[in-house]
């Protein structure tokens, strides 16, 4: 089955062609823009995925000599995402499975995040599946691939959003979790005592704003000069990994007690690139006998292939659904979406 997917819920513009597990071509192109804002301006998002999109799918189609016809199925994010780029993507997917005459299968962007590790990875079940992205938060329960149950997010900000905010009080420039990153080598990240939301609570929900407003606060009360940067950036870094280390400790002895034996995690989205994140996670989890898997790094960010790879996952189960609308606030709740 030739797949051609597209993904475009927020700031980045992908496409990819896959047939069955083998990735034929798959372009991804991040917004600049954005940059001299500190953040994603919707608007704009929309007007450079309008004009990209087009570009792109027929350079793919000339570099790999594809001819439109052979596309077996077209699929796109529907959801969640921002809403005007989830149109752009979605209708210009649309516009293709009709002009082709071919069935357009709706995706769901969280699943596609969910799914990836089973792309390069042999999952074992119960799985859990840590979603750490600029506009997520979330733990959810894979007895199997189709049984997905989530256990918890944050109920304010994302960990990608706390890391963008934390970045601009100090001023760094956005995207702020490379930029901290980076800065915190060579921080002493034990300068700062930063608070931990949430973490005696025996769940799996997070909460990453009170730390922003005590930043804040650190950065009225202190000069901000280079080793200020440093020094924070680690204490942050630090603070955050530390918080999702003990909230997913106290949640598995919660599973364990509902006799979930837990044998993997997948860690997935964009912030999972983080080395020191990694590190620490691994360290854990191997301590505790979970073996633990990553995605392709090319799946880590939003990006098409995962929407092209839940596609396949899932097209035996879905249906031919042109009129689809883009849900901005689509979920995944005990059930594929």
């Amino acid at each position: 089955m030739l797949v051609f997917a597209v993904e475009t819920s927020c700031d980045e513009t992908s496409i990819c062609v896959m047939e069955n597990r083998a990735i034929i071509e798959h372009i991804t192109f991040s917004q600049e823009i954005h940059k001299i804002h500190g953040g994603v301006v919707p608007e704009l998002a929309s007007r450079s995925h309008l004009e990209k999109i087009q570009i792109m799918t027929n350079e793919l189609f000339f570099k790999k000599n594809i001819n439109p016809n052979e596309i077996d199925v077209f699929a796109a994010t529907c959801g969640p995402g921002l809403i005007g780029s989830l149109l752009v993507g979605s209708t210009f997917t649309k516009s293709l499975a009709i002009s082709f005459q071919k069935p357009f299968i709706p995706i769901n962007h969280l699943e596609g995040h969910i799914l990836s590790t089973s792309f390069n990875n042999d999952i074992k079940y119960p799985s859990l599946v840590l979603l750490l992205t600029g506009g997520h938060t979330q733990v959810y329960l894979m007895k199997n691939e189709s049984k997905i149950e989530l256990l918890g997010e944050s109920i304010d900000d994302a960990i990608g959003e706390a890391f963008d905010k934390t970045a601009k009080l100090i001023g760094l420039p956005y995207p702020g979790g490379p930029e901290i990153e980076r800065e915190a080598l060579g921080g002493d990240e034990d300068r700062f005592i930063l608070p931990k939301p949430l973490v005696k609570e025996k769940n799996f929900n997070f909460s990453f704003s009170g730390i922003k407003t005590h930043i804040n606060l650190l950065t009225k009360k202190n000069k901000i000069d280079k080793r200020f940067v440093k020094d924070l950036s680690a204490s942050f870094q630090k603070n955050i990994t530390e918080l999702l280390i003990q909230k997913l400790e106290k949640g598995l002895k919660r599973l364990n007690l509902d006799k979930q034996d837990v044998k993997s995690l997948s860690v997935v989205g964009g912030v999972s690139n983080n080395k020191y994140i990694k590190n620490k996670l691994e360290n854990f989890f191997i301590s505790k006998k979970i073996e633990i898997y990553y995605p392709l790094k090319e799946m880590m960010i939003d990006n098409a292939a995962m929407i092209a790879w839940a596609c396949y996952k899932n097209y035996h189960k879905s249906k031919d659904n042109i009129y689809f609308k883009p849900q901005p606030r689509m979920g995944v709740k005990n059930k594929l979406i």
